[in-house]
């Protein structure tokens, strides 16, 4: 069967880099596949003339793709070029072209979506709703199953470069077999720093103080700095607040309009009940002192976080 052949043009449109990547190489293998030559041009290096060159009938004749990345930092001479070559497109070569979003290159864009050009969304994954989403479809595609808590485990152990998200996907995917949950993924990730701060954090909003702070001073001694661990006690006493004060619905309705995702708002209403507004006050004032000192108005940070997660313990229950 012959290759499918390569889409005359192609927007990869959208700042998340993995999934750019990800379209660009799709793509590319299959002008290789197809027969074609790669031609790349990078915006931040681009002489003018350069791309209608490129696109000129070769003495060997064969088809030729050209890749144009990151068109939102594209010269005007640039910008032009690309223009000629869409108002007169040359036989046998498909143009991709990227572009990371704002308003620079919007006629390029607009002119390629006039013509019909495949266009590739890679939208940026930013919220842990975003990054539960990218999880669950990493293990889809490769046709497996991650339960919901696997996922949370996942996003909380790694989720702070998406990068290393899909690479601790992939290596989950390749390594275990069955469905993966949250026992597995703390084989792999349970020792990293921000599973360790979540630790801290989960203990401290469910009131084990015990609990808390020998996961503390576990996290200390194993180098792991305050500052994290604050910021994450911080970011859980924010979603409390905001699925407290959200009112009913489902918690796929409530994670999209509180930018979180699902497991987030299960967890939150699973904590609120024992939570009163005087003492989620408490709790955010002491945690609001404890990033203080860690970040420098204090003499001791670890004594500082211990000091907000008593107070926060405390706070718990109070009415």
């Amino acid at each position: 069967m012959a290759p499918a052949p390569v889409p005359s043009l192609v927007l990869v449109s959208g700042p998340e880099e993995i999934l750019v990547d990800r379209a660009i190489t799709s793509t590319l293998a299959e002008a290789r596949a197809a027969g074609a030559e790669v031609i790349r041009l990078d915006a931040a290096t681009y002489e003018a003339g350069a791309l209608l060159m490129h696109a000129s009938p070769s003495l060997f004749g064969g088809s030729k793709c050209l890749v144009v990345r990151d068109l939102h930092e594209a010269s005007d001479e640039l910008q032009l070029d690309l223009l000629a070559l869409l108002a007169d497109p040359a036989p046998d070569v498909s143009l991709v072209v990227t572009h990371g979003g704002g308003m620079k290159g919007k006629k390029v864009l607009d002119t390629m979506k006039r013509l019909g050009a495949h266009t590739v969304e890679c939208p940026a994954i930013k919220t842990d709703r975003d990054k539960s989403d990218f999880v669950m479809k990493e293990f889809s595609s490769a046709r497996r199953k991650i339960t919901g808590e696997g996922v949370r485990a996942l996003v909380e152990a790694v989720g702070k470069d998406v990068r290393e998200l899909a690479s601790a996907s992939s290596q989950l995917i390749a390594d275990t077999e069955g469905v993966v949950d949250d026992a597995v993924v703390d084989v792999y990730h349970g020792g990293k720093v921000e599973a360790t701060g979540f630790r801290v954090a989960d203990a401290t909003v469910a009131g084990q103080q015990g609990e808390a702070l020998r996961l503390l001073r576990h996290a200390i001694a194993t180098g792991v700095d305050p500052v994290p661990i604050v910021a994450v006690l911080a970011a859980q006493l924010r979603q409390l607040i905001k699925v407290g004060s959200a009112g009913r619905g489902s918690s796929a309705q409530l994670a999209r309009s509180l930018g979180m995702a699902p497991w987030q708002v299960d967890k939150a209403r699973r904590s609120i009940g024992h939570w009163s507004a005087e003492g989620l006050a408490v709790a955010v004032q002491a945690v609001a002192a404890a990033d203080f000192e860690v970040k420098g108005g204090g003499r001791d940070p670890v004594y500082a976080v211990e000091r907000a997660i008593l107070t926060i313990t405390r706070a718990r229950g109070a009415r």
